[in-house]
């Protein structure tokens, strides 16, 4: 079995302030850091206990450079780094792969389930919507993993996220890491939940996996509501975009590498 794994810093358990996920090389981050690193491991435990031979890792937080790699099992690549690729998150996901688990994922812009809540960019970004669907860094990544027939099986996060991965993909196994009330968390003890992590994956790899693979359709409709109406204006000129109203552009396609292209070009 060939994993591919997506990991987050937002959605680690107990992330409440933007402090322990930046690179300030303070105690905050540092102590977050080591605990990603963490329940990365428990992860691939839990996949190389299900039967995995191969695992792929992807860091996909910040500068793409957090996960310690000398923790991590022998039979684990990691990605670090931003190579500029569209898929972003899933950098290097193909259908060669049997599953697609994510870790550390967070909820999306416009939601309160999480202090940090926000999709791809909290600077820029109000609110994007696939198909009317409002969509999360979740959604937007699990749409390639639709079109290359790789299951998502697992994702851990606040709860609001696995509400929303529950209403999408509801053969998708959940963790969820902690709470979101207001500008604070609500977390379960790390250790517990490395544990529970671990036991998931193991579990949701054992399963039919098949049943997580997402309908892909034939039309995507992409909205972004930019915070700014100048970085909308500006995104406007993209091929095939346009303006809905000042901080508002749509665009539409058949072809869903063409929603990620859009992302990396105007985000």
């Amino acid at each position: 079995m060939k994993v591919y794994m997506s990991v987050d810093m937002e959605g680690i358990t107990g992330v409440t302030h933007w402090d322990e996920v930046e690179h300030n090389k303070t105690s905050a981050y540092i102590q977050f850091q080591e605990r990603m690193t963490k329940e990365v491991v428990s992860a691939c435990k839990g996949a190389n206990d299900a039967g995995a031979k191969e695992i792929w890792v992807k860091d996909a937080h910040y500068s793409g450079r957090n996960i310690l790699s000398e923790k991590l099992p022998k039979n684990v690549k990691l990605i670090r780094g931003w190579s500029g690729h569209p898929y972003s998150m899933v950098q290097e996901l193909d259908n060669s792969f049997d599953a697609l688990l994510m870790v550390g994922y967070h909820s999306m812009a416009g939601r309160s389930g999480n202090p940090l809540a926000h999709t791809m960019s909290s600077a820029k970004i109000d609110s994007i919507f696939i198909n009317d669907q409002q969509s999360s860094e979740f959604f937007l990544h699990g749409n390639i993993a639709g079109k290359l027939g790789v299951p998502l099986v697992f994702v851990s996060g606040d709860a609001g996220l696995c509400e929303e991965v529950q209403d999408v993909s509801p053969n998708t196994t959940t963790h969820a890491t902690m709470v979101g009330v207001g500008d604070s968390t609500i977390s379960i003890q790390p250790k517990e939940s490395r544990l529970a992590i671990q036991k998931k994956v193991k579990s949701a790899l054992s399963g039919d996996i098949t049943k997580c693979i997402w309908d892909h359709p034939d039309l995507f409709s992409l909205e972004v509501k930019f915070i700014k109406h100048q970085v909308a204006y500006r995104a406007s000129h993209y091929p095939g975009a346009s303006l809905i109203d000042a901080k508002t552009v749509h665009f539409e396609t058949h072809n869903y590498d063409d929603i990620m292209r859009f992302m990396l070009f105007t985000v």
